[in-house]
């Protein structure tokens, strides 16, 4: 019988499930899979990009180690692909190799100031209070007022994660380094600026409603920005999500603290709608200083326009929250434009000739943009599994696909891989550290350390 031995980069969700479809799946061949990953701990975005006070999100964890601790998938953690293992090492050892390695740098901001200091992509912050282990330990918490931009989850983990009492983050996984940051952090507004309106938005009626959960946070919406068009009002009639996310800011509006006449909290988190970024200031020494906007309008179809009113909000510091983007991987095609992997439906394509490249996947945020939730990762890991099936006639003819293959070329080479039993140990370790402060886990961060632990050394 056939055997495919294949190769997955990316431990996060979507290689995970790429795994565990195949392994379920109808087919005429074995298989058997070994799924690398750069960082020493398995799961991604999952670990390193949702906000430590989201339990409920963090409950996909469950579902993903369910599927790695039935032991029919090799882990090799803490192996960086294109110097401790290159594409021509894959070839050599496997018939395929599916590349789900994500999106976790930001897209940009095209607007003058954004250099200045003070200005910060999200991204980076997100993985500084997740804890990841490439990210400085320090995060300059300066700002009094400070802005998000964006009207997508994201911006508002961020804004959230910013706005919360420090305290109040102590019963999750929260990072000590990143509890001592934001309790030291002096901020009293956080301004979130979107350039359409509420009935447009990006995020969740959870993520919304959760912000206005916040301790000793007030909710700031103006009135202004709820004069609907018809294409808002028709959106809020028609769509379940957009009527719910109405229902909130109109709640909101009934709130004495509405507009700064009368909240009495310390802090004050501000939704500005119709609010596109033009410009952040810079005072004499290069420090961010204040956005500038221009005030847009509906256009009548879901969409705005510039009105040219142009308004500014002071601050000193601003976070761009507009969109992951991602990396390209030494060997493999990369579209600059769109930051993917170019494909068609997870086959890999020549970026000239858009030809397929034989052997060659990919599934998630690298094949489709960072867009979609955990359903759509599914669904996506289907489609290309789907394709991976099929193409039995041009997989690659490894040299030597023994299974030992690798974890000797990994030892000469002095990689200092994890698997399983060492997530299991580092996992174990870290719940362990939590437990007397009653705290679900605390994170070890340093890259070294999570390695010594899970190879108990």
């Amino acid at each position: 019988m056939t055997k495919l031995r294949l190769a997955i980069v990316g431990a996060g969700p979507a290689g995970i499930y790429a795994a565990d479809i195949l392994l379920k799946a109808e087919r005429k061949f074995e298989v058997a899979i070994d799924l690398f990953d750069q960082l020493p701990a398995p799961y991604g975005l999952v670990r390193y990009g949702v906000a430590p006070d989201h339990p409920r999100i963090k409950g996909i964890i469950t579902a993903l180690r369910d599927v790695l601790d039935r032991g029919d998938i090799r882990i090799f953690g803490n192996v960086h692909f294109g110097t401790d293992l290159t594409l021509d090492d894959l070839k050599q050892h496997y018939h395929a190799v599916i590349f789900a390695t994500g999106a976790i740098r930001d897209a940009d901001l095209d607007i003058p100031g954004t250099d200045a200091v003070g200005s910060y992509g999200a991204a980076d912050f997100v993985s500084w209070y997740d804890g990841h282990p490439d990210f400085p330990r320090e995060w300059p918490l300066e700002a009094e007022s400070v802005g998000v931009v964006g009207n997508g989850n994201v911006a508002l983990d961020v804004a959230r994660l910013l706005a919360k009492h420090a305290e109040d983050l102590l019963p999750t996984e929260i990072p000590q380094n990143v509890f001592e940051g934001l309790q030291a952090s002096p901020v009293t507004d956080v301004h979130v600026f979107g350039r359409r309106g509420p009935a447009q938005v990006k995020f969740t009626p959870l993520e919304l409603r959760e912000l206005g959960e916040l301790r000793d946070v007030d909710m700031v919406v103006y009135d202004e920005d709820f004069d609907y068009d018809e294409a808002s009002k028709s959106a809020i009639a028609s769509n379940k999500q957009v009527m719910v996310i109405d229902r909130i800011l109109q709640s909101w509006r009934q709130r004495p603290s509405v507009n700064n006449s009368g909240g009495q909290a310390s802090r004050r988190l501000h939704l500005h709608f119709y609010a596109k970024p033009v410009e952040l200031r810079k005072d004499a020494d290069g420090r961010a200083a204040a956005l500038v906007y221009e005030r847009t309008r509906p256009d009548g179809e879901g969409g705005v326009v510039g009105t040219g009113e142009l308004r500014e909000v002071a601050l000193q510091g601003l976070y761009r929250a507009v969109g992951y983007f991602g990396s390209p991987l030494p060997g493999v095609p990369f579209d600059k434009r769109h930051g993917v992997i170019p494909n068609r439906e997870g086959q890999v394509l020549h970026k000239e000739s858009n030809e397929r490249v034989p052997g060659v996947y990919a599934t998630g945020w690298i094949k489709r943009g960072p867009v979609g939730l955990i359903g759509h990762t599914k669904s996506d890991a289907m489609e290309t599994i789907s394709h991976l099936i099929n193409d039995q006639g041009s997989w690659w003819d490894p040299a030597d696909p023994s299974p030992d293959a690798i974890p000797a070329l990994l030892a000469e080479r002095g990689v200092a891989w994890t698997d399983l039993d060492g997530w299991h140990r580092l996992d174990e370790h870290e719940i362990a550290l939590g437990e007397p402060l009653e705290r679900a886990r605390i994170k070890v961060v340093d890259r070294d350390e999570m390695v010594k632990i899970s190879r108990g050394e």
